[in-house]
């Protein structure tokens, strides 16, 4: 059979041939593949409106030897087998189906997105992370890739309410294992990535692990690679927009997390702050200008 990672274009590529019944099999695995991954047969077949036979002659005829063939193939593209070009003539597909406007497709699937994540979200997961990133004695934050502004807003506020907090989100192969080498027990590292996972980040949670640290994966599943090195691991959805990934859950997981830690800390916080809006408006951080009105 055509590789794995090819699995999502010989779908769309096969979509004449299918029958009334395979096509709509193919048109929710294109459109739901990372739910489907976890689908029983029947369950799939429920979904789509057809027999498990049904699904089972579908995967036979994808060049699977049955549906576990078909479900192992997909939990492949789900985990990273997508390149960029390939997301891009997915989600052209998926996206030039509906008659919305971009605007409404892509918020309305962010929004989606926010729904699921709440859904699945383990909340006292989320409760001890929030305890350990208050109690910790130093905080690494490490976002790769395209998680980076992730870990940057994530250290800014956080740096605002606590000491000792390290973004190494930015940091090149080497940089990074120099900035967290003194991690150890009693610190907290944080680790951000989906697919397609960062190496780096994996690594050095891996490496924090070993250390004894606390570690907590921000993640999508808890099949990450980053799942398998946290204690804690919080998932969010992070489905694909184009080439570009979709990473408005997983920053709303980080407001929470940082709201659930300014509630904690807010005695302590309402002092820092008093001193930080003293030094804001002695420095000029902020422009005191109003808002121009014109006509």
């Amino acid at each position: 059979m055509e590789e794995m990672r090819d699995l999502l274009t010989i779908m769309q590529d096969k979509m004449p041939e299918f029958s009334k019944g395979q096509k709509r099999i193919a048109n929710f695995l294109i459109e739901h593949y990372d739910k489907a991954v976890y689908l029983t047969a029947a369950k799939l077949g429920e979904i789509a409106g057809v027999s498990e036979s049904t699904v089972v002659r579908f995967a036979i005829e994808l060049g699977f030897d049955g549906y576990p063939g078909l479900q192992d193939a997909l939990e492949e593209v789900v985990k990273n087998k997508l390149t960029a070009s390939q997301r891009m003539r997915v989600s052209y597909d998926r996206i030039s189906r509906n008659d919305k406007h971009i605007l409404n497709t892509v918020l309305e699937r962010d929004a989606d997105r926010i729904y699921s994540t709440l859904a699945d979200i383990d909340k006292s997961v989320f409760d001890e992370a929030v305890n350990k990133l208050i109690e910790a004695k130093t905080v690494y934050l490490v976002g790769g890739r395209s998680a980076a502004p992730l870990s940057s807003f994530f250290s800014f506020y956080l740096n605002l309410m606590r000491p000792n907090v390290i973004n190494v989100g930015h940091a090149g192969a080497t940089e990074l294992f120099e900035q967290i080498f003194r991690v150890d027990r009693g610190d907290v590292f944080v680790g951000i990535s989906f697919p397609r996972y960062s190496q780096r980040t994996i690594k050095a949670m891996e490496y924090a692990y070993t250390k004894g640290a606390t570690t907590i994966a921000l993640t999508d599943t808890d099949k990450s690679p980053l799942a398998g090195y946290a204690t804690c691991c919080l998932t969010a959805r992070s489905d694909m927009v184009s080439f570009i990934d979709s990473l408005v859950a997983p920053l709303s997981v980080i407001n929470a997390l940082l709201v659930a830690i300014s509630i904690n800390k807010r005695e302590e916080l309402d002092r820092s702050l008093d001193k930080l809006e003293k030094l804001w408006n002695e420095y000029q951080v902020y422009t005191s200008q109003p808002t121009k009105k014109y006509l």
